[in-house]
């Protein structure tokens, strides 16, 4: 007899191979040749994916990696973040969706509007510029680094007991999910924003672990789809985080389990902050040199 849970497992078994179809199709004919990633980006894949299954997050700590090492062109990080992190997530789905109690009728409608959300948003996303994605990247990665500030001064509700929503809360947590679908878009990871989202809703902070896998992994593989029609990412560097990536999720859902990791947020805060940082200052730099005069040619 079919479940709910089980059409929802074998809906993201379908995702999952749609995903592979197109990343594999594009990589044979595409414009990018492959080339197998480098221990380092490799190891990126396999360090923030493993926390990212303890609940640290993994689009923030890449982008920093990334822009502290000058290893991915700014405008295509959103791309490289979404296409790389998406059969990782896709485990961390699987595994928590199987062993996290949630509401199923609230976790589908939550990952549908997510999904919704990415969609609209990755089209727009690939289509821009170097300079906005800088600013945009900046402006949210900030914004996520006070949610995680916020979290560690216990300044966020902790949350209630429920498994579920329903009327206007179940209203709110779909239009708060389709923003944050939109907002993945542009390389702001969601776990951050949905335990706050889900705890300010009344809901136990556990259930945020299968709604934010869940969401993300039916959304990646559609924003990813357009970023690599589009060519707007990194195919190395991509191929890193999925190659390191899920035997870190593995290790770390079923060997590792759970770390004391509240020194880590403090770093991971303020590592965010470093680059949104950067990201803004090199946004400001190429928007002067734009707009500052050429030289005037030596007189003779």
């Amino acid at each position: 007899m079919w479940t709910v849970r089980g059409a929802l497992f074998l809906a993201l078994g379908g995702f999952a191979a749609f995903y592979v179809y197109t990343w594999l199709s594009t990589i044979r004919g595409g414009p990018q040749r492959a080339q197998a990633p480098t221990a380092l980006q490799s190891g990126i894949g396999f360090v923030t994916n493993f926390f990212d299954t303890l609940g640290i997050g993994s689009f923030a700590t890449t982008t920093s990696f990334y822009k502290l090492w000058k290893l991915v062109p700014d405008q295509v990080i959103p791309g490289t973040l979404n296409v790389g992190h998406t059969l990782p997530t896709m485990t961390q789905a699987f595994i928590y969706m199987s062993i996290i109690k949630v509401d199923m009728t609230t976790l589908v409608l939550m990952i549908g509007a997510s999904v919704l959300g990415a969609w609209l948003g990755a089209d727009h996303v690939a289509r821009w510029s170097r300079r906005k994605v800088q600013v945009g990247m900046g402006c949210c990665l900030l914004a996520a680094a006070a949610l995680m500030l916020s979290a560690q001064l216990g300044l966020t509700p902790g949350g209630g007991v429920s498994l579920g929503l329903g009327g206007v809360k179940l209203a709110a947590g779909l239009a708060g999910n389709f923003v944050l679908g939109a907002l993945m878009s542009l390389g702001i990871g969601l776990y951050a924003p949905c335990l706050i989202l889900v705890s300010l809703l009344g809901m136990a902070p556990t259930t945020a672990f299968p709604i934010m896998m869940g969401s993300c992994a039916f959304l990646m593989p559609i924003g990813s789809a357009t970023f690599i029609r589009k060519n707007s990412y990194s195919l190395q560097a991509a191929l890193g985080l999925a190659l390191g990536g899920v035997p870190a999720v593995l290790i770390a859902a079923f060997i590792v389990k759970s770390l004391p990791l509240d020194y880590v947020r403090w770093l991971v805060v303020i590592v965010v902050v470093y680059t949104a940082t950067a990201m803004l200052r090199s946004a400001h730099l190429e928007r002067n040199a734009r707009i500052s005069p050429p030289a005037s040619p030596a007189s003779t």
